[in-house]
């Protein structure tokens, strides 16, 4: 049988998922359930001084009615260090414990009913009266401080080798480029839900997350819980791109509700909510400077960053990240900022802080080409960092030059012209633009469990998530490729606590870690049954070196091809039903010797009509490292799904923020603008041959992230290469553009 891992399988939870089979979060069946509604402040900040919930308590089918001033008493215990989804510094909301409001679409109430219509309807029956405090919503007007989560550096936010400054003032060539970023929101399909039930003082969570076993954890702290008396359930995610990493309150107040209420309740949230009940990409500002050798071969690099945080908790990002690790540079300094705004606390948003750091980066390396004369590909090459220059390792693998390679010839990217305006086609100006793409990979500890059955199918099991990349296929062929089992022998299942651990489902290090664990549990299930089959009194194995014996198509075979047999009649010669092994996998040595990462080379083809300022993108190219492939169809979805992120970025998305009042203004989908496919041009994926076994031992790196890192800047940069102009701040829209012409 040919090895599974490499084919492109279908999804083999395709099935569920278009026929409705595949439950989501609100969707499960719970007799007896509940609906919740809950009531948000409309101001930024303030103190309650009136919620009355009589007339809301009053309403027909109304069951209960919880608010700030008689909720009751949370313990909150604190963890002893937060989550590695949360913000190092600051308190996280907790719900209905005290009158201060926070931020405009704070939950300040929730009302449990029969039908959710009625929940809505009493809910809008709260007495609500709020005394407004002073409120920051002004960005620009706030004071950048360096986070309170890096108090104890001597020089907080601040990264440095050699002597940036000095450099910057003997190189030859200098740019300084400023570019700023607008909020942007997650916008998955499913919103967020939470369903919750208490039985005989134990608490089952239905919720949409992509760490099942943090929600148990942060749950277990609020209520002051063990956590074995908390069970979190999540088969399936419908997209979340960050925004289901961490426990959000409304969590909480699900699980609050039905205590109160003593029955289970669910608490869906409706899309305006998403924009104050989760968090959001900040809003940046950043500054790179460059200088260069006359020959564009880096001397300096100087990146200086401010992003947006809460006022109750410091949310940090690595924008500077891909300024220290993409480029050879000996003289680089950066540094990062905050500005707190009465608002709710940002998230991770897919390639947290590096998309956002690489755009800056990105843009001021096509400034410096243009500077220097020289071709955009040609300056990447010259400066391509050999080893990951921040930390001073070596990379475990590095196939970027290809990447340049393979891009530039699949975009065509020698018939650019390379003066700016000079490509026409009629009355539509032509750009060609490019950028490098870089994203961390990271593994972390796993546990999964294997076992094989009498009928010869096997069941692995991991609380990992899968939110859409294709985790169940693509374990499903890890598990199949070491049992030597065809794929639909494999049943995996994932997102239940009950299961082995598994960490976050985010920062593309799911296939790397949760991978490497399947791989380890499926490999010590095979080795336990061919060991038993050959130290076995009597059968064709029986007496056999370990070397001459292996799975191969569903039978245990001699390598010489003299015997096979079923592995179901395997087991029932050995008197067994089943045989299980239950396996870790989790970093080593490797990660303390060499440095890790995917990459890849963006190119853009955009089309500019400068009479009203429209933007088109004709055409993406993405060649990338990401390692061995474990199935290409779903590898190229993903990143598919990616540069269609990273367009909505470059020309669409943005929230809308009313500086007067600290509200979002166009928190739904017909206002916030993402793109459709008429917006979306030619998608050209390719992999170059990488398989980076130093990593971990599936050979694959992260994949998610790197898909949507150079886009939006590629994009920018083709049209810069079109007009002439550098639109300095995202989402290019058209009034910007005729901006520009005034």
């Amino acid at each position: 049988m040919k090895t599974m891992i490499g084919q492109p399988l279908d999804r083999v939870d395709g099935r569920d998922k278009v026929t409705g089979k595949a439950r989501y979060a609100a969707e499960f069946r719970i007799d007896g359930l509940a609906h919740a509604a809950w009531v948000t402040s409309p101001v930024a900040a303030g103190r309650i001084e009136q919620l009355d919930l009589s007339t809301a308590r009053a309403a027909p089918g109304v069951i209960a009615a919880i608010g700030s001033g008689d909720a009751p008493v949370l313990p909150y215990r604190e963890r002893e260090e937060p989550a590695p989804v949360d913000p190092e510094w600051g308190t996280p909301l907790r719900v209905f414990q005290d009158d201060k409001v926070r931020f405009a679409g704070q939950p300040v109430a929730v009302v449990v009913a029969e039908t959710p219509q009625q929940a809505r309807h009493a809910a809008s029956l709260v007495k609500l009266r709020i005394t407004p405090d002073q409120a920051h919503t002004v960005f620009d007007r706030a004071e950048p401080r360096p986070s309170h989560g890096k108090d104890d550096d001597d020089n907080p936010g601040v990264e440095s080798r050699g002597d940036a400054e000095g450099a910057l003032g003997t190189s030859p060539v200098t740019v300084e480029c400023f570019s700023a970023i607008a909020r942007e929101q997650q916008h998955p399909i499913e919103p967020h839900a939470t369903i919750a039930r208490w039985q005989d003082g134990k608490l089952t969570l239905w919720d949409k997350t992509q760490w099942v076993s943090n929600v148990r954890t942060e749950i277990a702290h609020v209520f002051g819980l063990e956590e074995e008396d908390i069970r979190v359930v999540s088969p399936f995610v419908g997209g979340a791109f960050g925004s289901a990493l961490r426990t959000w309150p409304h969590v909480a107040v699900a699980a609050l509700a039905a205590k109160v209420a003593d029955r289970p309740v669910r608490l869906e949230l409706e899309r305006r909510s998403m924009f104050t009940a989760t968090g959001f990409r900040p809003r940046s500002q950043q500054t790179v400077r460059l200088g260069a050798e006359s020959d564009g071969r880096l001397m300096a690099i100087s990146h200086d960053v401010v992003t947006q945080t809460s006022r109750y908790e410091d949310y940090t990002e690595s924008l500077t990240e891909p300024a220290r690790t993409t480029y050879a540079c000996a003289n680089v300094w950066t540094r990062e900022r905050v500005v707190s705004l009465n608002t709710n606390t940002p998230c991770p948003m897919r390639a947290p802080g590096i998309v956002t750091g690489v755009h800056a980066m990105e843009t001021a390396m096509d400034e410096l080409a243009e500077k220097l004369g020289m071709d955009p590909v040609d300056l990447r090459r010259i400066n391509h960092a050999e080893r990951n220059e921040d930390d001073d390792l070596p990379w475990s693998s590095k196939e970027l030059l290809a990447c340049y390679d393979t891009g530039a010839e699949r975009f065509g990217w020698s018939s650019r012209s390379p003066e700016p305006g000079s490509m026409r086609d009629g009355d539509q100006r032509i750009g060609y633009g490019m950028a490098t793409s870089i994203y961390h990979a990271k593994r972390s500890s796993a546990s999964v469990g294997a076992v094989l059955l009498a009928n010869g199918t096997a069941v692995v099991r991991t609380a990992t998530s899968d939110m859409g990349p294709g985790t169940y296929t693509s374990m499903t062929q890890v598990a199949a490729d070491v049992l030597g089992l065809p794929p639909e022998a494999i049943t995996f299942e994932l997102g239940d606590t009950r299961y082995p651990q598994a960490p976050v489902h985010g920062g593309s290090i799911t296939m790397a870690s949760v991978g490497s664990a399947v791989r380890a549990a499926c490999q010590g299930l095979a080795e336990k049954l061919m060991k038993a089959a050959r130290e076995a009194s009597s059968g064709a194995f029986a007496g056999l070196d370990a070397d001459q014996v292996e799975l191969r198509e569903g039978y245990m075979t001699r390598s010489d091809g003299e015997a096979r047999q079923r592995l179901a009649d395997v087991l029932r010669d050995m008197g067994q039903d089943q045989i299980a092994c239950e396996a870790s996998a989790e970093p080593g040595e490797e990660s303390e010797n060499y440095a890790s990462s995917a990459f890849g080379a963006i190119f853009a083809e955009v089309r500019v009509d400068p009479a009203v300022g429209r933007v088109r993108v004709a055409r993406l190219v993405g060649a990338y490292d990401v390692g061995r492939v474990i199935n290409p169809k779903i590898a190229r979805s993903q990143c598919i799904g990616g540069m269609v992120g990273g367009l909505g970025m470059a020309l669409f998305e943005q929230v809308e923020w009313d500086e007067r009042l600290g509200r979002v203004m166009n928190a739904n989908l017909a206002e916030y603008l993402v793109p459709v496919c008429a917006d979306v041009g030619e998608l050209d994926v390719t992999f170059v041959p990488s398989d980076d076994t130093i990593f971990n031992p599936l050979g694959a790196k992260g994949l998610a992230e790197v898909a949507i890192c150079g886009v939006a800047p590629a994009i920018a940069n083709a049209v810069y290469h079109a007009i002439g102009q550098r639109v300095r701040e995202l989402p290019i829209t058209p009034d910007r553009m005729l901006a520009m012409r005034s």
